[in-house]
């Protein structure tokens, strides 16, 4: 199953799955998580797509959603280390190449 048609899809669901994995409580409004706003926001990128990509996430189980509205996400750091080294979300996640840490380590 293709979960990402092009480059620039890879690159958007590693973005968006990568925030949530730092997305620590002191960086997020609330305890709960990030919203979908929020976190479009903070990538500079179209809530509609920032959904989509939380919907591949949370359809592999390595996302977590509480409240109706508005949505809360947070990355399931468990599920994560569970999940299939072979699975391409897995592989996108874990392929630190070109990847600017200090961004997320920003107080």
């Amino acid at each position: 199953m293709d979960i990402c048609n092009t480059k620039l899809d890879d690159e958007i669901l590693k973005a968006v799955g990568l925030e949530l994995m730092f997305c620590t409580p002191e960086k997020c409004a609330n305890k709960e998580g990030i919203t979908a706003i929020e976190l479009a926001r903070k990538l500079s990128l179209p809530t509609d797509t920032v959904k989509k990509k939380l919907k591949i996430l949370f359809e592999k189980e390595i996302v977590r959603v509480t409240g109706i509205n508005p949505k809360y996400w947070k990355f399931d750091n468990y599920k994560f280390q569970k999940m299939d080294e072979e699975d391409e979300v897995y592989k996108l996640l874990c392929n630190f190449e070109n990847v600017d840490f200090c961004k997320y380590f920003e107080y």
